[in-house]
């Protein structure tokens, strides 16, 4: 069965994996996630791994982007130098098989300074495809590794990557302040708050700190905390993506749940956010790149 006759896509991480079926008219007529990512399969354990989306989703072609490409994953796809659009990446697609294609990620090198991402470049390029960002402009990707991405002529130009998710993550499960960390993280004052800190303030450490030390002092409420450090974090981050540019519009491209707190500390540094589903930009950058295979 050929590519035009439908195809699985799939968004294959470090700890998870969403795999979607393709139909022959592009539309997306099923699909799953679990907590199966690369780390989870390890060595030799990837074919049978396949056989499994087949199994729940149908015998079809695989596209597969994400970590899936690494080092770690099925078989290395070699990063693709930015600048980088649908047909770079499409050309080198490396294949595991006769029906799986591994798509490259894609790298920059310039200013002193080197960054790579997998899977992001799908999105990224999948949100240009569709109509949903202009050819040219900013976008903020929040995940684990969040990305700044500048689009030029509907291709990734360069892109900066900051560790805000890990971090977070990282202060949650074993650092001192993991005790004020089990709240939710909501929009509120004190978000808003943090992030405008986070905006102007380069001692993010030291700040980190004296949220512990304002609320044993009574200074502050626990409950507020989680916000509190998330909107510090991500104010940084938002000053790192908007350093040297004029804010605008920026697109933020993710899972909602990150993308109205990006778009909260974009709005706080006076830009102009508007967000996009991650998923819906992946499936136009799958498809798309499957028209060229």
């Amino acid at each position: 069965m050929g590519w035009s006759q439908g195809f699985i896509a799939v968004d294959w991480g470090t700890s998870n994996r969403r795999a979607y079926r393709i139909d022959a008219a592009g539309r997306n007529c099923a699909e799953f996630e679990d907590d199966k990512g690369v780390l989870s399969v390890g060595d030799g354990g990837f074919p049978a791994a396949i056989g499994e989306i087949r199994e729940r989703l149908g015998d079809l072609p695989l596209l597969l982007a994400g970590m899936i490409g690494s080092s770690r994953g099925w078989k290395e796809a070699p990063y693709v130098a930015s600048p980088a659009g649908l047909d770079e990446i499409a050309k080198a697609l490396v294949w595991a098989g006769e029906r799986e294609a591994i798509v490259p990620g894609v790298s920059f090198v310039g200013g002193g300074r080197a960054d790579v991402m997998r899977g992001e470049e799908v999105q990224l390029l999948g949100a240009v495809a569709a109509g949903l960002i202009e050819p040219h402009g900013l976008v903020c990707h929040p995940g684990t590794h969040n990305k700044w991405a500048i689009m030029r002529d509907g291709r990734i130009e360069e892109f900066r990557t900051v560790m805000t998710g890990e971090l977070f993550a990282l202060l949650k499960e074993h650092s001192i302040l993991s005790d004020l960390l089990g709240a939710p993280v909501e929009v509120n004052d004190a978000f808003r708050a943090a992030a405008r800190h986070g905006l102007s303030n380069q001692a993010v450490a030291a700040e980190l700190f004296g949220v512990r030390a304002r609320i044993l002092l009574g200074l502050a409420a626990p409950e507020e905390a989680a916000a509190y450090i998330s909107g510090l974090l991500i104010g940084a981050d938002v000053r790192t993506g908007l350093a040297g540019s004029t804010p605008g519009r920026v697109a933020v491209m993710g899972r909602p749940e990150l993308t109205r707190l990006y778009a909260a500390a974009i709005s706080e540094a006076g830009g102009e956010p508007f967000e996009l589903d991650g998923e819906e930009c992946f499936l136009a950058g799958a498809i798309k790149i499957a028209e060229r295979i």
